[in-house]
């Protein structure tokens, strides 16, 4: 078994497979603690500063442990990036036969239920969708996996999608009369055959949360576990630990039931009736809320008399519902399911409509058609000290950004992870030389109307000075819409505006046109890797503050007062940290990359928390002055 000096010193088995293999000293640390962390058990919590080499560090010790270990990452792109490029990459260098999986939700593979359902039944289907059905029923004849991610001319968002995947709400599991060709039910068998599984946080969370309700459990079990990534968990685990319901959810079950009786009850009238009563109160609750997508708090949205009441008839409707499902039990598998789902609808309301709970926040969101309530708990500390502990083995959360000036309470006390054992580890950029930071003189106040001139102008500078190839990076979508308008007039280069087409279009369109500047808000903050002089400027408009608003940060900060600390500081500046850390990685991605990271905020001078962010950037050369910056860019072309 060759060790971890082995795999990445100058002549070992990563130096004689990959071309270009140079070994760091950082990366060499990260591995020998993770493995330490796997072999004992142990907790480990890693920043790496990108260039670190953070993946092979983790991979090279999981395939070289002789237990199952899962790795979970952020996104589906990362997800296909780990499993189809670096993983073969690592296991070739180490002549590893360990047998590898991916495994995605369960909404990322065709129900062939779902399809033969929908399969004769047009007169329920837009016209939009069926085209997209029959080219997903011409392509389910030919797919090995079922993974609808394969059929590519679908936009992500195609409106056929919830017709052909199950939910966890109308799985029928074992019930189901495709359960053995089922593709979910392969990869999960495919999965637990392996020794690496490679999943998502959701699909990781989503899967923990099931197994704490005691309704099975999609991921197996392991002796490791690998967050990479791993900034976004108290988010993405909070959510999952807390409850939901939304009116879509009713109007997905009146939808099934009525292609139910159209096809298979059609003696069963009142249950066609009292699914769609369900439906019309849910979409008259949305009624309540204004037409624009918004955020708010569910506690004092009951104290309103027409939202209660609204709320009142659906749990009434709900409860009739359940009863005429009740006298149909035993007909139809599809049925028996439904029932289930309407139970659970019902206990959901329950949960959200009493706002007198303590140690949760109850918000809600809209999008154009729907409602959703949520409850989340304020802390998922305790719950995840609970899992971490038992049954024991190792954990592993690293990413680029962890660290708040200089260390990890943040994050630890967040997941309950204060034993873990900690690793910072640098950058191997020389940032000094490679990059420069700059926030600029003479800036208005961040939320003063002048501050739009100023970033108009300040942006056509840097757009003039980088000749495109710049990131324009803005913390709200209002002040990147105003920004891109104005752009439009004035500048010849090509604007490219979050928004217009999807994320990855986006990038292609951008990495295809020398000139172009790309525009964006929290999608391009992180999870996008533009290297060499195709990327030599990032300019922020502010510091990336969580806006005072968001219900669920509210609840959280009073939480916080309530315990005697400065919900500022112990929330509100780390949270930005991190999120400030992400953008300014964008910047520099290679040894050889060059750039400048502009940041319009006068607060990162006259604040006494200034020095915290700071202090967390890489030791970039600092300037106020755009002359300098404009000398920089200069440098880079002339280079």
């Amino acid at each position: 078994m060759p060790t971890i000096n082995n795999v990445f010193s100058s002549d070992g088995l990563l130096a004689s497979t990959i071309k270009g293999f140079v070994p760091r000293d950082a990366q060499t640390e990260m591995a020998k603690a993770v493995k330490r962390a796997i072999d004992t058990t142990g907790s480990l919590i890693v920043e790496a500063g990108t260039g670190t080499g953070k993946t092979f560090a983790y991979l090279a010790p999981a395939l070289l442990s002789d237990g199952k270990a899962i790795v979970s990452t952020g996104t589906k792109n990362l997800q296909e990036q780990l499993f189809h490029r670096d993983l073969p990459l690592v296991k070739k260098a180490l002549g590893s036969k360990r047998k590898t999986a991916l495994l995605k939700g369960r909404s990322n593979y065709l129900c062939l239920h779902r399809l033969a359902q929908h399969g004769g039944n047009s007169t329920l289907v837009e016209k939009e969708v069926l085209g997209q059905l029959s080219e997903v029923k011409r392509w389910s004849s030919t797919t090995k996996t079922g993974d609808m991610g394969e059929l590519k001319t679908l936009p992500e968002d195609a409106r056929v999608l919830p017709l052909v995947t199950s939910t966890v709400d109308n799985c029928l599991g074992r019930d189901c009369p495709d359960y053995e060709d089922c593709y979910l039910v392969k990869a999960r068998r495919k999965a637990l055959d392996a020794d690496i599984i490679v999943v998502n946080h959701h699909l990781f969370f989503a899967d923990m949360a099931l197994k704490d309700t005691g309704f099975g459990e999609l991921i197996p079990e392991a002796d490791a576990i690998i967050f990479d990534e791993a900034h976004q968990i108290p988010d993405i685990a909070s959510d999952y630990f807390g409850d939901s319901l939304s009116t879509r959810q009713i109007h997905d079950i009146a939808k099934d039931i009525t292609l139910l009786f159209r096809t298979v009850l059609k003696d069963a009238g009142q249950l066609d009736k009292a699914a769609d009563k369900c439906r019309m109160i849910a979409s008259d609750l949305r009624l309540l809320f204004p037409d624009t997508a918004e955020r708010g708090n569910w506690a004092e949205a009951l104290d309103r008399d027409d939202v209660r009441m609204q709320v009142g008839k659906l749990a009434e409707a709900l409860g009739v519902l359940h009863e005429v499902c009740k006298l149909h039990i035993g007909r139809d598998k599809d049925l028996d399911n439904m029932y289930e789902r309407v139970v659970a609808a019902r206990e959901q309301l329950d949960a959200l409509s009493d706002n007198k709970q303590e140690n949760v926040s109850l918000w809600y969101e809209t999008t154009q058609r729907h409602l959703i309530m949520h409850l989340t708990p304020l802390s998922i500390a305790a719950k995840f000290r609970r899992f971490v502990s038992s049954p024991p083995r190792g954990w592993i959360f690293t990413s680029a950004t962890l660290m708040v000036n200089g260390g990890f309470e943040h994050f630890q006390r967040r997941m309950g992870l204060e034993d873990a054992e900690t690793l910072g580890l640098d950058s191997p950029f020389n940032y000094p030389e490679q990059a420069m930071l700059c926030v600029p003189r003479y800036l208005p106040e961040p939320n003063s109307y002048a501050m739009r001139e100023t970033l108009l102008e300040t942006a056509k500078r840097l757009i003039k000075a980088s000749r495109g190839r710049c990131f324009l990076l803005f913390t709200s979508h209002a002040m990147l819409r105003e920004i891109a308008q104005k752009l439009e007039d004035e500048i010849d280069n090509p604007l490219l505006v979050q928004g217009t087409t999807t994320k990855q279009a986006l990038l292609d369109a951008y990495l295809a046109d020398e000139k172009a500047v790309l525009m964006g808000t929290g999608a391009f903050w992180e999870g996008v890797d533009v290297r060499g002089n195709d990327l030599v400027c990032v300019m922020i408009d502010k510091l990336p503050f969580a806006s005072p608003d968001d219900p669920l940060l509210q609840a959280r900060m009073e939480d916080v007062k309530k315990r005697g600390a400065n919900p500022f500081g112990v929330i509100q500046i780390p949270q930005a940290v991190i999120t400030l850390k992400q953008g300014a990685g964008r910047l520099i991605r290679d040894p050889t990359d060059k750039g400048v990271l502009v940041i319009c905020d006068n607060r990162l001078v006259t604040k006494p928390y200034a020095k915290t962010f700071v202090g967390s950037l890489p030791d970039m050369k600092r300037t106020r002055s755009l002359d300098e910056v404009e000398k920089f860019l200069a440098g880079i072309d002339e280079a």
